[in-house]
């Protein structure tokens, strides 16, 4: 079976969601499915679409790398984890010293898009540092 029809559902997801510069691509045995999304709900569904495959997001023979467009240093956005806090990180990494939490449906402030997974926020108590972008919608 190869990596597109293992995850169909979350390129068709991708092709559902109208992401601009969508590309899937197959390589060193790694699916890449990129492309940018006008919104976060866009976006969500690209990885809801991958959750419902693999719950622990921990697949390693898939790369989601989708962009949301207008996301600008100073973006007002939300926590959105399923029932616990969400961990702000030292550096972008599960490995990295957690510095702070967000609860869920917190408001948090966009410092920058560091990369297509971690995201720099800060809180209005005033903690920055790196979270999971997943987690975070505009």
């Amino acid at each position: 079976m190869s990596l597109q029809d293992k995850y169909a559902s979350v390129v068709s997801a991708a092709q559902s969601a109208g992401l601009s510069d969508l590309s899937v691509q197959e390589q060193d045995g790694v699916l890449y499915i990129t492309g940018k999304a006008t919104n976060s709900a866009s976006k969500d569904s690209v990885w809801n679409a991958l959750g419902a495959i693999d719950s622990s997001y921990t697949a390693t023979d898939i790369n989601i790398d989708v962009q949301v467009s207008g996301l600008a240093a100073g973006a007002s956005l939300m926590v959105e984890t399923d029932e616990s806090n969400l961990n702000i990180r030292q550096e972008p990494s599960t490995e990295a010293s957690i510095v702070g939490k967000a609860a869920k449906g917190e408001t948090v402030t966009l410092v920058e898009q560091s990369s297509d997974d971690w995201w720099k926020i800060k809180t209005a108590d005033g903690e920055e540092g790196y979270a999971y972008a997943r987690y975070l919608k505009a």
